[in-house]
């Protein structure tokens, strides 16, 4: 018997050793447990690429190309270690950048909480939170929107006018028939606020910022609320997201609501959860357009990758199958596009940072 354990034992070791080569993964990276970052201290344990079997020599191409792309930070955990940590152009690891878009992220995570704590649930009307005649249509179309059209960016509202006011608020198509990437989403702070009785950002941080040791506030911009934080806040949160909404022995956002949110939300982009971009899709689209690309959103990007995405290449990946997070914060990589939420960038990005490991 003690002869045919021992056989197993070697036999399963054999076979999780193969797994690894074939899709270039440590042991480490897979059983290694996860580490979470104390909340009141700046001590965060780091892991070696030697440690990992990771190629030394790939780190400096990947540099340069951060900095020739205007990067303020970039940063990679695995199992919530750091791994690589850079700053450029003067940025610390004290200074705060916006978030842009990515925030979205933050604000689909907050509703989750919301809904799990009974002052929600997702498949109400908008009008519940935001009284009646919230929007310009008619109130029969208004009352085809639910929050979790908004999650989905399946409103059917008007997505060429980027300030959130009534008068922008025009039909376009009815809730759920068509995905347009836009800025309504904002009216689901409101949503949150209205449901809790108090303010967003209070609700925020007493239920996710805090919780996880963030540093950062919500700033007004130029059309909405845009969350500032340094390049570690970022990147805590990326472990949150990782864990699937668990932080240490805690599950703060429900581990149910966030399996939707990374999960295609609809089929008209199947690439998009709720506030999150999914790759490794058959298809998706971008902002700005009702075109449909055939493919995976990133390409060289591992295919079970969801990502925080904000204007000027704001970033946040989670790769799951290698406990890994990347984190890039900065100015436009393409100054002469600076909005577009999915751009050449992220594969370009990705080829250096494959190198790494493969």
């Amino acid at each position: 018997m003690k002869i045919l354990f021992a056989f197993v034992s070697i036999f399963l070791l054999f076979f999780i050793v193969l797994s690894c080569k074939k899709d270039n993964t440590s042991p480490t990276e897979l059983h290694e447990s996860m580490y979470f970052p104390p909340n009141s201290s700046n001590d965060w344990e780091k892991k070696s690429f030697a440690s990992l079997g990771w190629n030394e020599s790939a780190v400096q191409p990947l540099k340069d190309y951060l900095s020739q792309k205007n990067t303020k930070s970039f940063m990679i955990l695995v199992n919530g270690r750091i791994v690589m940590e850079e700053y450029f152009d003067g940025f610390t690891a004290n200074d705060t950048w916006q978030w842009n878009s990515a925030g979205k992220t933050l604000i689909s995570s907050t509703i989750g909480i919301a809904q799990q704590e009974g002052l929600l649930t997702i498949n109400q009307k908008a009008s519940v939170y935001l009284g009646t005649g919230w929007t310009s249509e008619s109130q029969d179309k208004e009352n085809l929107i639910t929050i979790r059209n908004l999650l989905t960016m399946t409103s059917g509202l008007d997505d060429t006018k980027q300030l959130v006011i009534k008068s922008n608020l025009t039909y376009i198509a009815d809730a759920g028939t068509r995905w347009a990437y836009g800025n309504v989403f904002q009216v689901l702070a409101d949503v949150v606020a209205n449901a809790y009785h108090g303010t967003f950002e209070d609700y925020f941080n007493q239920k996710i910022k805090d919780k996880i040791g963030m540093d950062g506030n919500w700033r007004n911009g130029l059309i909405f609320n845009i969350y500032h934080s340094n390049t570690r806040s970022m990147a805590r949160f990326g472990i949150l997201a990782l864990n699937h909404g668990k932080w240490k022995n805690e599950q703060i956002i429900d581990a149910t609501y966030f399996k939707e949110a990374i999960n295609s939300s609809q089929n008209l982009n199947p690439s998009y959860g709720y506030l999150w971009w999914l790759n490794g899709k058959n298809n998706f689209k971008v902002p700005g357009s009702q075109t449909t690309y055939p493919g995976p959103l990133v390409p060289n990007a591992p295919a079970d990758m969801y990502a925080a995405m904000g204007a000027e290449d704001q970033r946040i990946y989670i790769i799951p199958g290698k406990n890994m997070i990347v984190v890039r914060m900065g100015n436009a990589s393409d100054p002469n596009n600076p909005s577009f939420a999915v751009s050449g960038f992220d594969n370009a990005l990705w080829e250096k940072v494959n190198a790494l490991y493969k």
